[in-house]
């Protein structure tokens, strides 16, 4: 630990499994006092004896859930918005069921999130949003990803206007754009693409293998943390060079 964070409050969304466990984790190592959120009350409890604060359960896509956890929360440092889903498909194979769903969960829970804690972070003059997009949709397309792109897209385009409307008042948003990532939900769509499921994704990274959610979680941390006091507004990519 370096106590990069010591000090500081974050909440976390889509905190118990993959990319947003691995920053709550992070956080905590850090010296942050980590309140994590999910769906899933059974992996959040698992998370009490690894140095997070506190786990409560939250539906993102729930807005007046999400304004009454801002209440419990407090004053809060750092925000960091995990929550999402990948469709698989493209425009045909997107029902309007899907569309509202993919934008609701990937893109709408940020929006409600930051709604309800920036007020707090404005108060007290400083705050880190850090957004979780996605290289694909923002600097590359990718087959099969139709809404799912789109709404990574939407999330950097969320994430420059927070950073461009609250620049001068000390909050800063960022967003990181990671490529293929392992985490458990990853596994699961390469399971059902087929036996040779996991070799594929690998085979579409240029380092010739995937990303892991620590990975992710360390550059989490730095956009978190006053060393990165500079840098607002910005989509950062951590793909292992897939949009070269």
């Amino acid at each position: 630990m370096s106590d990069r964070l010591k000090g500081k409050r974050a909440f976390v969304t889509a905190a118990a499994v993959g990319i947003g466990r691995a920053c709550a984790l992070a956080f905590a190592r850090e010296g942050a006092t980590v309140f994590a959120t999910d769906i899933d009350e059974a992996k959040l409890e698992a998370l009490k004896g690894e140095g997070i604060a506190e786990v409560a359960r939250l539906d993102a896509r729930d807005s007046a859930a999400v304004a009454a956890m801002a209440r419990r929360a407090g004053n809060t440092d750092i925000l960091l918005n995990a929550a999402g889903f990948v469709h698989h498909g493209t425009v045909l194979d997107c029902s309007d069921e899907d569309w509202d769903f993919s934008f609701d969960l990937n893109v709408k829970s940020m929006h409600r999130t930051i709604r309800a804690f920036l007020p707090g972070m404005l108060e007290q003059g400083c705050g880190a949003i850090v957004n979780i997009s996605s290289a694909a949709g923002v600097f590359k397309a990718a087959p099969n990803r139709y809404v799912y792109g789109a709404t990574k897209a939407a999330v950097a385009a969320l994430t420059r206007s927070v950073a461009v409307d609250f620049v001068g008042k000390g909050v800063r948003c960022n967003c990181i754009c990671p490529g293929t990532i392992e985490t458990p939900s990853m596994l699961d769509r390469a399971a059902a693409a087929g036996p040779n499921g996991r070799e594929m994704f690998i085979s579409r990274q240029p380092m010739g293998r995937l990303g892991t959610a620590e990975e992710i979680a360390s550059l989490a941390v730095y956009l978190a943390s006053d060393e990165s006091a500079f840098t607002t507004g910005v989509a950062h990519v951590i793909d292992g060079g897939w949009t070269l």
